[in-house]
């Protein structure tokens, strides 16, 4: 398997089961990871979530499970489980998260006819506050990617202006912009940039000449030898920039410009989508320049809009 092996998801083993589960949890993630291509976080957070549930099980059964306990497992026993790891302070997103993962494990083993629970199904998934895209306004994000857009000598801050620009101006994610090889740099003459995101999803970006330009002047400045198929960007000792000296960039411009405690890195994708929706962009454009896999997932920034239009409206008729 790839970052993540069956001893890894059962702490080496620590975990007792009994054979025959042992190799289909095996199996399960062999699926998982080249049948269906997950993500590597997806993959270890979907391992995790059956260890914990394994785990709890083998408490409460008093031995090792096997494939025999997991057929015999009912809603009442499931929800027990759900109890415990309420108690144990674990938050609604995370729970569900963990339900769906437990929901995939006996999908596929009553598709590969191992055997049948419909258990799992019977339970309802916890309710998770629905959250919305929190973006700059149009200011705002114009003063984060300016502030080192004029950098002269300093190659830092032309390194920041760069990956910043690639964040609002194309709407990558950090990982993504993180991610970016020196050959595939966005420079002059290159207006479109090829993006692997979440789970290999590949799409193509375009890149204002603004970003190109500050790629280029930080190409320019840096002191190290950038290797083609090394990283772009690079961080103040020569390694791979981690994101989070971006994400202490924006903690430090939230001191300095005014920012909200919601400008992070990602904020400025969100802003990215939210700022072309206001001006006309059609909801499929965005889903596609932001790859997104569900066109709901692209949505929600249509309720950020909608927010920004009523808040206009009551500050400016003479009714409201």
């Amino acid at each position: 398997m790839r970052a993540t092996t069956l001893d890894d998801i059962l702490d080496d083993g620590a975990l007792p089961l009994a054979e025959d589960l042992r190799g289909t949890v095996e199996s399960w993630l062999t699926h998982l990871a080249h049948e269906r291509g997950v993500a590597d976080k997806t993959l270890e957070a979907y391992g995790r979530d059956l260890r914990q549930f394994l785990r709890w099980l083998k408490g409460d059964l008093g031995h090792a499970p096997c494939l025999a306990d997991l057929a015999r497992v009912d809603a009442k026993r499931f929800r027990a489980f759900m109890a415990a790891r309420r108690r144990e302070s674990l938050g609604s997103r995370s729970l569900a998260r963990t339900m769906s993962a437990l929901r995939s494990f006996f999908r596929w083993l009553e598709g590969e006819e191992i055997t049948k629970n419909r258990g799992v199904m019977q339970v309802a998934l916890p309710k998770v506050p629905h959250g919305i895209p929190k973006p700059l306004t149009v200011g705002k994000a114009a003063e984060v990617v300016d502030a080192g857009a004029t950098a002269q000598l300093d190659w830092i801050a032309a390194r920041d202006a760069a990956v910043l620009l690639l964040l609002y101006g194309s709407g990558l994610r950090i990982s993504e912009a993180l991610g970016l090889r020196r050959k595939d740099a966005p420079i002059a003459g290159r207006d479109m940039l090829h993006v692997v995101g979440k789970g290999g999803k590949e799409r193509l970006v375009p890149v204002l000449p603004v970003t190109q330009a500050a790629v280029e002047r930080y190409i320019a400045l840096c002191p190290y030898t950038l290797a083609p198929d090394g990283p772009l960007f690079l961080g103040a000792k020569g390694g791979h920039l981690a994101a989070r000296i971006v994400q202490l960039l924006m903690e430090r411009m939230r001191a300095g410009l005014g920012l909200p405690e919601t400008a992070t890195p990602h904020a400025l994708r969100h802003s990215f989508a939210t700022h072309l929706l206001s001006a006309g962009a059609d909801l499929r454009q965005i889903q596609e320049l932001l790859g997104h896999a569900s066109l709901s997932t692209t949505q929600a920034y249509t309720e950020v809009d909608r927010e920004r239009l009523l808040s206009v409206y009551e500050k400016a008729h003479p009714r409201a």
